[in-house]
C-alpha cells in the first residue's frame, strides 16, 4: 500500500498490523539524543519556530551518518517515552524495530498512530532517500533531526489499533 507524506487520519485507521506499505515524501528521523528535545520544543510550544511539523508526519528512529540509516531498537527508554508526546502532537506512524510497552501501544491508540518496523537493511533503506537536511538540534550531529525525502520505503504495520505484532497470539 502506498502512503502519501503527510498521511491523514483516515489513512492511519484503515492500516491493519501485517500491512505491508512504501513510504513516499518527507519523513523525520530521530532517536536518543534529539527525541526528548522535540518533546520539549512540543511542551514549550516552540516546533513550529523551529521548522518541525508534525501534523500528518512520520519519524524514523534513527540517525543520518556516511554509512546511512537503519533502525534503531524504538523501545529504549528516551524513544519510546517520546512515542505519547509526538502522536499527541501530530506524529501518525513511528518507525523502528522491536516490540512496545503495552501503554505504549495503548498510547498509540488513544492518538490514532501505529508503529512499523522496516528491515534492517541499510543499503535498502539509504537507497529509498533522494534528499536530505537537518531541521533541528544540529549539535547531535548525525542524531539531530533530520528530513529526509524518501521514495519506496518499505515498513510493516506492527502496531495499529492496539494491537501488536508482538502480542502472543492462541
Amino acid at each position: 500500500m502506498k502512503i502519501q507524506m503527510p498521511v491523514d487520519d483516515e489513512r492511519i485507521r484503515e492500516l491493519r498490523v501485517y500491512d505491508m506499505v512504501e513510504i513516499y515524501g518527507p519523513i523525520f528521523t530521530g532517536r536518543d539524543a534529539v527525541l526528548p528535545k522535540v518533546v520539549k520544543c512540543i511542551e514549550e510550544g516552540t516546533c513550529e519556530k523551529r521548522g518541525i511539523f508534525l501534523r500528518g508526519s512520520a519519524v524514523f528512529h534513527t540517525a543520518v551518518s556516511p554509512a546511512g540509516i537503519g533502525p534503531t531498537s524504538s523501545n529504549k527508554l528516551d524513544i519510546e517515552g517520546s512515542i505519547p508526546a509526538l502522536s499527541a502532537a501530530g506524529v501518525r506512524m513511528h518507525i523502528g524495530k522491536g516490540s512496545l510497552k503495552r501503554e505504549t501501544v495503548e498510547a498509540l491508540k488513544k492518538y490514532n498512530s501505529i508503529f512499523l518496523v522496516t528491515p534492517p537493511s541499510t543499503a535498502l533503506l539509504t537507497s529509498t532517500i533522494k534528499k536530505k537536511r537537518v531541521v533541528a538540534f544540529p549539535e547531535e550531529g548525525m542524531e539531530a533531526l533530520y528530513e529526509v525525502e524518501v521514495e519506496k520505503f518499505p515498513a510493516i504495520v506492527a502496531v495499529a489499533g492496539g494491537v501488536s505484532i508482538y502480542d502472543k497470539r492462541d
